[in-house]
């Protein structure tokens, strides 16, 4: 199996002023691409690996030989990570949360504003290059911050929300005023999406 680009599904100006289109289409075209293409050299001589989905085969790193191991969790989590990304931040759907996504992060967090501050204080506080994520583990909802391309997934964690905080996503608009885009990913989240996601982790959890 080849690991391919996910079609975008949107105009790279779609979701501005909020993410401009000039970093959307780097950001598709080159990095993910590039996590893509790492990814499909690293396993090309390891057709047992080619076999396998790409949540199976990031929850098999920590057992994979030396020669891939690195090289699938930083290509392996881009490729995972990004492709969420770009269905979170779709345009449409409901600017706030609805029906059990609602329900949960109310019940775990307080409100949507007390969710939103220490979600916002984990991407915030990630030194250098990462990800900040809205987590489903055990039955409970969390947040967690990951370093590079690090994916909760590894760790067989279900992912409801993540955002980007590489300076890729955000250099060109933002330069180094990283809250400030942060704060501009709550005007492009795309929650009928989240509450799909929530629903079905909720379905296929154990």
């Amino acid at each position: 199996m080849t690991y391919k680009l996910p079609e975008l599904g949107y105009e790279y100006n779609a979701l501005e002023p909020h993410i401009d289109a000039k970093t959307m289409e780097i950001h598709y075209t080159k990095h993910h691409q590039a996590y893509v293409d790492k990814l499909n050299d690293a396993i090309a001589n390891e057709p047992e690996l080619q076999e396998l989905k790409l949540p199976d085969l990031l929850k098999k790193s920590e057992s994979l030989p030396d020669s891939v191991r690195q090289a699938v969790i930083n290509n392996g989590g881009g490729h995972y990570n990004h492709s969420l990304f770009w269905k979170l931040i779709a345009p449409g759907g409901s600017k706030e949360p609805v029906g059990n996504l609602k329900t949960a992060i109310d019940k775990s967090f307080g409100s949507l504003e007390e969710f939103k501050a220490k979600f916002n204080d984990a991407a915030t506080k990630r030194f250098g290059s990462g990800w900040a994520w809205l987590i489903y583990s055990n039955g409970e909802l969390s947040i967690e911050s990951t370093p590079n391309q690090d994916s909760p997934v590894m760790n067989s964690k279900r992912v409801v929300i993540g955002l980007d905080v590489w300076e890729h996503a955000y250099y060109l608009k933002y330069q180094n005023r990283r809250p400030e885009y942060i704060n501009a990913f709550w005007n492009v989240i795309n929650w009928d999406y989240a509450e799909e996601r929530y629903n079905y982790i909720l379905k296929t959890s154990k």
